[in-house]
């Protein structure tokens, strides 16, 4: 499979995204396809994980990148490829670039985590950290292609990275030839419409779902419109498919093959992740867990069995640390209040045995005792306390006001 850059638009075919996966064969590993018991009883029918979390550096993007790489003409080779990325497509690339002998350089984003970073000059790319947005860093890694010749490894927008993405959906279909549904997240698009090829084109009647981040939504409204539609500073903790515009390629494939695409909050890809962690024994971002998400919000609606493609795992330390906070308190199982009460001795030891009453955890406490808002006898508390679920959460409140205490947060 060897494509100048010059035929950036042809279609990708079951045969395109094949002979990817001859080509993969003994670059990227078959990731496992664990089932799901938790997930399978919410749904009502078999729940699978397609693990691409524990692919080679962490996430799919390796299939795309090598594909396209090693695709290039050797001159094209000789001239070096460039990337822009924030994470898992940078460390693709790198580890692509370096098993195929081609140099590689990468741009990032300033702020970029210092894990992702690490690792993609690990991988053997060039690391440049330029902008404080991937836009402004894609900006720059096209400035550089075009000033040095070297050629530029879109993430999702060309033919060979939606066929090397397509092979996942290949191992989906030997490793679960019964599936009914497959959901896999969305960004740019180049995972979800590689896998529909590969999948509508052996087994029209499997139904493909797409999943986005509400705040960074692309696709409905484009679907809409029959054209790529850019959103406006899209916001999400999912990185991975934070993308303000639909690619051109994948797009038509999308549109053609994918039959739904839908949304899921902030809370609920935090209790994807922390469900994926607990229960499955995963660590998968955001953006790899939305699939699961889409699982909590609505699982009666789901024909098993079903496939859920878990995307990445590669999710700064700092990040996980407040998303798992985030999902637990989603779940009812952390809660933060604030409360006053009078500034005397042994009053802040009352308190705490007003919520030993109830079997709060306490985690953390905050006492201020000196602020212009506050009265002369009075003191502000902030507890941070682990809790059972909404039930509980709404227990602890009822005895803090029946004990007396204003809760003001």
């Amino acid at each position: 499979m060897s494509y100048s850059t010059a035929d950036s638009f042809r279609p990708v075919t079951l045969d395109d995204v094949r002979g990817a996966q001859k080509m993969l064969s003994g670059v990227a590993r078959v990731t496992a396809m664990e089932g799901s018991r938790h997930l399978s009883q919410m749904v009502g029918s078999p729940v699978h994980l397609k693990c691409e979390n524990l692919q080679r550096t962490g996430s799919f993007k390796l299939r795309g990148a090598y594909v396209r790489i090693a695709g290039l003409l050797p001159e094209e080779r000789a001239a070096g490829v460039v990337a822009a990325s924030a994470g898992n497509h940078a460390q693709g690339v790198a580890l692509a670039s370096s098993l195929l002998g081609v140099r590689s350089t990468v741009f990032m984003p300033n702020g970029a985590p210092l894990p992702k970073v690490s690792a993609t000059r690990d991988y053997g790319a060039e690391v440049r950290l330029h902008g404080q947005v991937v836009d402004e860093t894609l900006a720059a890694a096209q400035e550089y292609a075009a000033e040095t010749g070297a050629v530029f490894i879109h993430p999702f927008d060309h033919p060979d990275v939606i066929a090397g993405q397509g092979t996942v959906g290949l191992e989906i279909l030997e490793q679960c030839p019964e599936a009914r549904t497959i959901l896999v997240g969305i960004g740019g698009g180049g995972l979800a419409a590689g896998i529909a090829v590969a999948v509508k084109s052996v087994r029209p009647d499997v139904r493909i779902v797409g999943v986005q981040a509400a705040g960074a939504a692309a696709y409905p409204p484009s679907l809409a419109a029959g054209r790529p539609v850019t959103v406006e500073n899209p916001a999400t903790m999912a990185d991975g498919i934070k993308v303000g515009r639909p690619g051109d390629v994948p797009f038509g494939i999308v549109g053609e093959l994918v039959d739904e695409v839908r949304t899921v909050s902030e809370d609920e890809l935090s209790a994807a992740l922390l469900l994926c962690l607990e229960r499955a024994k995963l660590v998968v971002e955001p953006a790899g867990a939305s699939p699961v998400a889409a699982l909590l919000s609505d699982p009666g609606t789901f024909e098993g069995p079903v496939v859920a493609v878990l995307s990445g795992g590669n999710v700064d330390p700092v990040l996980m640390e407040r998303v798992l906070r985030h999902g637990m308190a989603a779940q009812g199982r952390y809660l933060a209040v604030r409360l006053r009460l009078t500034d005397r001795p042994g009053a802040l030891a009352t308190l705490l045995g007003v919520l030993s009453v109830v079997d709060a955890n306490v985690l953390d406490v905050s006492h201020v005792r000196t602020d212009p808002r506050l009265g002369l006898t009075e003191a502000e508390v902030e507890l941070h306390l682990e809790t059972k679920g909404p039930a509980h959460c709404a227990e602890v409140g009822q005895a803090l006001r029946e004990a007396g205490y204003t809760v003001i947060g």
